[in-house]
Order: C-alpha cells, then sequence, then structure tokens
C-alpha cells in the first residue's frame, strides 16, 4: 500500500464561517466518494485557503464529519497576482492500493477553472 496525494478544489461564495465548513465538506465529501476512502486510511490532510477566506479553518469542517484522529493543518495559498479568489483547496494523503492515474483528484463549483482537465461533470457544480 502506498501513500498517494490527492487534490481538491472548490470556490466559496462569501468570506463567512458557515461558507467555508459547508465548501470544506462538500469538496471533502466528493473526493471520498470518487476515491472510495476510508478515514481510517487517511495520514493527514492539509487545507489552504486563498487569503480573502479568513472567517474559518476549514479543517472545522473535517472536525464536524467525525475526522478526530485525522492531522488536520490549514494554511494559506501564494497570493499570486490574477489568481482564483475566495478558493479552497484540500491535499489529502491517502493510504491506498490505487495507483497514480487511478485516484480522482476534485475541482468543483469556480475551482473547475483551475483544472479542466480534472474536472468531471460528475463533481463540477458552478455557482
Amino acid at each position: 500500500m502506498a501513500v498517494r496525494g490527492i487534490r481538491g478544489a472548490t470556490t466559496v461564495d462569501r468570506n463567512e464561517r458557515d461558507e467555508i465548513i459547508a465548501a470544506a465538506k462538500e469538496l471533502l465529501q466528493a473526493i471520498i466518494e470518487a476515491n472510495e476512502i476510508d478515514p481510517d486510511d487517511v495520514a493527514s490532510a492539509w487545507f489552504t485557503t486563498t487569503a480573502d477566506l479568513n472567517a474559518e479553518f476549514p479543517a472545522v469542517g473535517a472536525r464536524q464529519m467525525g475526522w478526530t484522529s485525522v492531522p488536520l493543518m490549514c494554511g494559506h495559498e501564494m497570493s499570486v497576482p490574477g489568481s482564483l479568489p475566495m478558493c479552497l483547496r484540500i491535499l489529502l494523503h491517502v493510504n491506498t492500493d490505487k495507483g497514480p492515474h487511478e485516484v480522482q483528484h476534485i475541482y468543483i463549483r469556480g475551482a473547475s477553472a483551475l483544472r479542466p482537465d480534472l474536472s468531471t461533470s460528475t463533481f463540477s457544480t458552478a455557482r
């Protein structure tokens, strides 16, 4: 079994606590479903937001989903001029038998523009 990184990103409509938590939970659930992840197989999770999202830690959403034994970390993305605003990203480190080309990276809402090659109609929901 190898540790694989599984990425995902979404956008948030407003810099409000409930909005950040809801977006984090929606994205995390989509990643879990697409990759058939058991939380016991998650080694750690790294959540980032653009600097314009600071009303809450997105990892709170994972804790509310029962991820109490998974090490979680939050941070801000680099502030690159012209980059997508109001963006929340997740990087999961998962113990899995899947190969690197079998994992599904999930980009939803406005973040589907970041990686159109990885976005799927099943999980891409523009708002």
